[in-house]
């Protein structure tokens, strides 16, 4: 969502920091880019002026004099004041009070409330353990009542069974004495919008509210929607009385003004962020990680909870045992493939790395393409059990009917084949070093820009371009990986995990 405005902004940092000395006059000039920059990302106006009058207060004063480096101490300060203007902590949603917990859900038609209350009820359920009842009050859209029970069976959460002819102040009451004697910890009220603000439909949620008593009152905004969503938030707020945010589509391509002035218009923090369709596509909002993604820090920590939430502990330990006496079949490599899928795939995970930003030109030209996970995984799945753990019995007739079976041609079989060698070679290698697979990348926390010349950048896109599979980076490894391994990776696991390339 931020892309355009990072790319200003990095730009306009950029050139401070090649500077040795700053003038007042280069502050200003800067600032001035940065202000447009932050107009045309449709950032509220009364905001932006905030938000350059306080950098300029600070960078122009004795604090960036002093500094060694005048130009990194802008950025720091840009970087500040983001992180203060987004809400300097992040807010998770609030379950501190008795059982059953009223969450409403509030705001337009369309925004995504009824899909955004089935992630949270799952994100509570998985995350937190708690028992959630999801009751859905809107009346007025067809099916909306029939869609929240749907949302329900997937997932496996409970929902309130469907009365025809309850109003919705009847259905809240209902909710609550159903959740209250089902023993739930919390219920979750899914409110009906409008196409636009009236007068019966701020009514109609002062009533719910007055029946539910809600703990939490979350008003859940489409990020598209620019400077409309800072005018909602504000309308809801005064009538209603919301506690916080939720902001869908941030995985769009919206120019991310909504996300940057909600918090400041209103005051009220971003508590969840929606990222995509899938049920688990909710993230909290955590400013600070937001503020490194637009200036181009890269977001490390982001993907080492994504790591720890897609990976299985268990299953890292058994692969790390297997890994240490140097065993690595096919089985082990589709595994590996798959939880890449999971943490977004190569351009996924490569976007949250720090210094990752200032390369993604070079990346687009490397055109990383993760339909090629997909393929492999084809490829080892039209495999027999016998096959795969002992690849050596793939001769010609074998290959012919593996390519016919995954719709691919013999040679992508031996490539992955090869990329298997290599890697099995290597966990041998590996299984006998201290500190395992990740402390072999040598990465650390250090940020900064990976040190990939264009040479490299070419060799990768070509192995990536020709379904080479997962290309290798340089040898120091990808900078910004934690030293340590991601969290229940048991230290030798994840050689799917690209940078691994051939045995030194």
């Amino acid at each position: 969502m931020f892309e355009s405005l990072s790319d200003r902004l990095s730009g306009i940092l950029d050139s401070l920091t090649r500077r040795g000395a700053l003038s007042d006059a280069d502050v200003t000039a800067a600032l001035r880019e940065v202000r447009r920059a932050l107009i045309e990302a449709d950032v509220s106006l009364d905001v932006v002026r905030s938000f350059t009058d306080k950098v300029k207060n600070r960078a122009v004063g004795h604090e960036v004099v002093k500094s060694v480096t005048p130009g990194q101490m802008v950025v720091k300060i840009v970087h500040d004041q983001l992180v203060e203007m987004l809400g300097a902590e992040g807010e998770p949603i609030d379950l501190n009070a008795p059982a059953p917990v009223a969450i409403m859900m509030v705001g337009l038609q369309g925004s995504g409330k009824t899909t955004t209350s089935g992630k949270i009820a799952l994100r509570l359920t998985k995350r937190d353990k708690r028992k959630v009842l999801m009751a859905s009050l809107d009346t007025r859209r067809p099916a909306a009542q029939e869609q929240l029970k749907v949302l329900g069976e997937q997932t496996g959460i409970d929902t309130l069974p469907i009365i025809a002819g309850q109003s919705p102040t009847q259905i809240a009451k209902r909710a609550e004495s159903a959740a209250r004697l089902g023993g739930y910890d919390v219920v979750i009220l899914d409110t009906a919008g409008r196409t636009h603000i009236d007068e019966p439909l701020m009514v109609e949620m002062a009533e719910i509210k007055a029946i539910a008593n809600p703990h939490e009152i979350l008003l859940v905004a489409d990020s598209l929607t620019g400077q409309d969503a800072v005018n909602l938030a504000k309308s809801f707020d005064e009538r209603v009385g919301i506690t916080g945010l939720v902001l869908t589509r941030m995985d769009g391509d919206g120019r991310g003004g909504a996300a940057l002035s909600m918090r400041a218009v209103t005051g009220k923090p971003v508590k969840l962020i929606g990222t995509g369709e899938k049920a688990d596509a909710l993230e909290e909002f955590h400013p600070a990680r937001i503020a490194d993604r637009i200036l181009g820090m890269g977001d490390i920590v982001s993907l080492v909870e994504k790591a720890s939430e897609a990976i299985d502990a268990e299953q890292a330990a058994k692969m790390a045992k297997k890994f240490k006496k140097g065993e690595f079949d096919l089985d082990d490599l589709s595994e590996q493939l798959q939880q890449m899928e999971k943490l977004g795939g190569m351009s996924g995970m490569l976007g949250m790395l720090p210094g990752i930003g200032k390369m993604k030109k070079q990346l687009e030209a490397a055109n990383l393409d993760d339909s090629v996970i997909k393929r492999q995984r084809a490829i080892i799945s039209s495999m027999t059990k016998k096959e795969r753990r002992a690849p050596k019995l793939l001769n010609a007739s074998r290959k012919k009917r593996i390519a016919a079976g995954s719709g691919t041609e013999v040679q992508d079989v031996n490539k992955l084949l090869k990329m298997h060698r290599q890697m099995a070679d290597m966990m041998k290698a590996m299984g006998k070093k201290k500190g395992g697979m990740m402390g072999a990348l040598g990465g650390m926390m250090g940020g900064g820009q990976p040190q990939m010349d264009p040479a490299e950048m070419e060799r990768l896109a070509r192995q990536m371009g020709q379904g080479g599979g997962m290309p290798s980076l340089p040898p120091g490894g990808m900078p910004g990986m934690p030293g340590g391994g991601l969290p229940g990776l048991g230290g030798a696991k994840f050689p799917g995990l690209p940078g691994m390339g051939k045995k030194k």
